[in-house]
């Protein structure tokens, strides 16, 4: 029985990439040095004990992946997931979240960049809270939430500057 999948990839190639390694773990160069499978450990629980390594190494340690475990109760993993990755549970597909119209609800006009006061042509990206009309370039969110880790190229989050 499947016990959970992994979602959120940005293309199937990646999710393919994903996949191959985690059934491959001795063959991809993606884990440095891949656990070993312990003597009559099953299947699953040696996939199960190979997936948060998975997911905290490169590419994927820095994707917005989510975990849907399937069936209850869920087994503990031996090493947590890195923190942005979100455990979901139940038997469903996700369910894409799609607002339409939000800058007209919110009735707050944006003249510019929160961060750079700039009006460009690309789009501004706003707060998820409704009670904020903070917006912003995407570029200009960058390199605040990258500020910490200036080496590395596309940020896992931030709080909103307001």
């Amino acid at each position: 029985e499947m016990e959970l999948f992994v979602h959120g990839f940005p293309s199937d190639v990646a999710a393919l990439r994903f996949e191959w390694a985690w059934q491959h773990p001795n063959s991809s160069h993606r884990l440095l040095t891949p656990p070993l499978r312990r003597p009559r450990e099953q299947p699953i629980s040696f996939a199960l004990r190979l997936l948060p390594r998975l997911l905290q190494a490169p590419p994927w340690s820095r994707l917005p992946l989510k975990i849907r475990w399937l069936r209850p109760p869920r087994p503990a993993l031996e090493l947590a997931p890195p923190p942005h990755v979100v455990e979901e549970e139940g038997a469903g597909l996700p369910r894409l979240k799609r607002k339409k119209g939000r800058s007209q609800d919110l009735g707050v006009s944006v003249d510019g960049c929160g961060l750079c006061g700039e009006v460009q042509a690309t789009p501004l990206l706003r707060c998820p809270r409704p009670q904020c009309s903070m917006a912003a370039h995407p570029p200009c969110l960058a390199r605040l939430f990258l500020a910490p880790e200036p080496l590395q190229l596309l940020p896992v989050g931030g709080a909103c500057p307001r």
